[in-house]
């Protein structure tokens, strides 16, 4: 099977020549990844972003291929403490690993953490050409055998309260909800605009979603979902789909978040991504929500890949795919970018399973 081929078949819940893959890296990550590999380019791999020539990608095997516009693109822009476009602040921080030095970007300063500043704030305009060109770029090199899927995550919540600081936005969830519309609508809108973009150049996906899961609970409480998130985003999946109803919209939030799953459903999510297995257990979450889901993601990025054996990860992609990928409907990879602390034992492990199923 083509990949593409492969994606359609297990999102049809139909069992695939193999379970299809995706697996991002951090950049730090690639660069490892690109020296085992005897890859000799530039620069490869940016997570969030555009220009990553997907070679690591498509010499791995994988099935899908991601091209990004929205705010989740400033992650990871410079070595040294930087404003984004929107006018968050970020900050570097380093951090040691066995493998060597990386770095993480984490968000230092929010625009609107004044409110009497927000009647004269001016987001980034979504409409500018040139955020489609990779998108336009990818379709016409790879879709023709891989499945292409249209970024837009960090769609409402996320990029809000980095606006706003997040314990601010708690607060105005609670005490002054008009005003949190009011912060809320500006990514909403931003990113839908660039989501109907992307569904019109042709994405046979569109990936949305924010965190809304802390590890063991709603990190805001399904109440506030429903008041302030659901309306949203049930809004963008029916304009996306509008522009082209076979289009599938995958969703994303780390964490526990099984208390709205139903609900996602219900408002025409296709694919729930990343099924954080310290938070939810995958399978049982197929077992209750499988007829309606597809599932992307579910391997462990906080135990079992940095810090178990190769065989912990051949075991635990065995049951993966026993378990989530019994009868289709299962696209496999970690529930996060590869860690710069991961063995690369560990990562060969993993693929060299989904590739063979053993």
């Amino acid at each position: 099977m083509k990949p593409r081929e492969r994606i359609l078949s297990a999102l049809n819940h139909e069992t695939p020549d193999r379970c299809p893959m995706q697996i991002s890296f951090t950049p730090e990550f690639a660069e490892r990844l690109r020296q085992n590999m005897g890859i000799d380019a530039g620069k490869l791999h940016n997570p969030h972003g555009g220009g990553n020539a997907y070679v690591l990608e498509r010499e791995l095997g994988q099935d899908m291929l991601l091209t990004s516009v929205g705010w989740a693109n400033s992650y990871y822009q410079d070595a040294d403490d930087y404003t984004d476009e929107w006018g968050i602040g970020w900050g570097s921080q380093v951090y040691e690993t066995p493998f060597g030095t990386g770095r993480y970007t984490e968000i230092v300063g929010h625009p609107l953490a004044d409110e009497t500043v927000i009647p004269s704030y001016q987001p980034p305009d979504p409409n500018r050409p040139d955020l489609y060109t990779d998108a336009a770029r990818v379709l016409r090199e790879f879709q023709a055998d891989y499945w292409i899927v249209g970024v837009t995550v960090t769609t409402i919540f996320e990029t809000a309260w980095a606006l706003r600081g997040l314990e601010q936005m708690m607060v105005d969830f609670a005490l002054d909800p008009d005003l949190a519309d009011t912060i809320l609508e500006i990514p909403y809108q931003y990113h839908l605009t660039a989501a109907k973009k992307l569904a019109g150049l042709g994405v046979d996906m569109i990936w949305t979603g924010d965190d809304v899961g802390a590890q063991h609970a709603m990190l805001i409480s399904p109440k506030h979902w429903r008041r302030f998130l659901k309306p949203r985003l049930a809004n963008f999946i029916s304009e996306v789909k509008a522009i082209n109803p076979a289009i599938k919209v995958a969703y994303h939030s780390d964490g526990d978040i099984r208390p709205i799953i139903p609900e996602l459903i219900e408002i025409g999510v296709d694919v729930l991504n990343p099924i954080q297995p310290a938070s939810m257990d995958p399978a049982e979450i197929k077992r209750d929500f499988g007829d309606k889901l597809c599932f992307w993601g579910t391997v462990d990025e906080q135990h079992t890949l940095p810090y178990g054996s190769p065989d912990d990860v051949k075991a635990e992609i065995r049951t993966r795919l026993k378990t989530v990928g019994h009868n289709g409907g299962l696209i496999l990879g970690p529930t996060h970018h590869v860690q710069l602390d991961t063995p690369l034992e560990n990562f060969w492990a993993m693929v060299d399973t989904i590739e063979n199923g053993y």
